[in-house]
């Protein structure tokens, strides 16, 4: 940052300046005349480690960035234009700018000290107008902004909590909602179910198949739990080519009944009916658990998956309780 002299002496007109608009302007012309014009090159940053200022843009380009120092920026910008300022937040507060503040081209500033700034504001409500309108035009921009990143925010929030492959909940949401649903299954004295559902012989039908086709086949036997629940109950790709489905309000009867419909509907799945050569149908076992009233959402899992494994015994292909 170079200094090259007063505004006075600059031939800048006040007339350009926003801040300025409706005011006195010779009375405001007299205040500023001896404030500093300095010059900075483009790239370069303005920094305010001592002291609040505000900056007018008289020619040239600035960027800001908002908490650049303080390591939250997120990559969005405000370009200021000449006859804009900067630094208005940092004189009210009477503390140093957080916002990184770099020249997008060679450019010219007013410097006003926080100060004068006060002291404009204190004889001028024309200023103090001006001032007050900028502000609430950048924090309707920064809500907007602030709204714009929470829905993105939860856009990537509610993809971390699908499976990429199936579409189903994956076990970060299992490992979220599984306790709430416990508390509220124990809070309600209501019953909860969980299935445990893994595919028949899957790694032999990928090792003949292909992993593509086994790809197909996961994403086939999902659909057939998605699609043969309620809209209350949720589907789940625990891992690999377990599946699960958590049933709220229902009992092991009900879940019985679900799971040995859900084994037949697997059983009827055909891949892909447009194939010269047949592929098997697709077969799995069923584990079912119902919560017990004194036990957790680890002991629910434990459960489901021990019936899982009697199943498996059984000879798959089956519902196991």
């Amino acid at each position: 940052m170079k200094h090259i002299g007063k505004f006075g002496q600059s031939g800048h007109k006040i007339d350009d300046l926003q801040l300025f608009r409706g005011a006195d302007m010779a009375a405001a012309a007299r205040a500023i005349a001896e404030c500093d014009v300095v010059r900075v090159t483009e790239g370069e940053l303005i920094e305010d480690t001592v002291r609040a200022r505000l900056y007018i843009v008289l020619a040239g380009m600035l960027e800001v960035e908002t908490d650049g120092h303080a390591g939250a920026s997120d990559g969005n910008v405000n370009r200021i234009l000449p006859g804009e300022s900067v630094g208005e937040q940092s004189v009210l507060d009477d503390a140093v700018n957080l916002d990184a503040v770099r020249a997008v081209e060679d450019t010219l500033l007013l410097v006003i000290e926080s100060e004068l700034a006060w002291e404009l504001i204190d004889h001028s409500n024309a200023v103090a107008r001006n001032l007050l309108r900028l502000l609430s035009f950048r924090i309707r921009a920064t809500n907007a902004m602030l709204r714009r990143r929470q829905k993105l925010g939860e856009f990537y929030r509610q993809l971390s909590l699908n499976d990429t492959l199936t579409g189903l909940y994956n076990r970060t949401w299992l490992a979220d909602m599984l306790p709430k649903l416990v508390g509220r299954a124990r809070a309600q004295g209501s019953p909860l179910a969980l299935l445990m559902v893994d595919l028949d012989n899957f790694k032999k039908f990928n090792d003949t198949h292909g992993h593509l086709v086994g790809d197909a086949a996961l994403c086939a036997a999902a659909n057939v739990i998605r699609d043969g629940l309620r809209p209350s109950d949720f589907a789940v790709r625990y891992g690999g080519e377990e599946l699960m489905a958590v049933l709220p309000d229902t009992n092991a009867e009900m879940a019985h009944m679900v799971a040995n419909r859900l084994c037949q509907k697997m059983r009827e799945t055909v891949l892909f009916p447009d194939m010269r050569v047949p592929m098997p149908h697709l077969t799995a076992c069923f584990g079912v658990a119902v919560l017990d009233p004194s036990a957790d959402e680890t002991a629910l899992i434990d459960a489901a998956d021990a019936a899982l494994y009697r199943a498996k015994e059984a000879g798959r292909n089956c519902v196991s309780l």
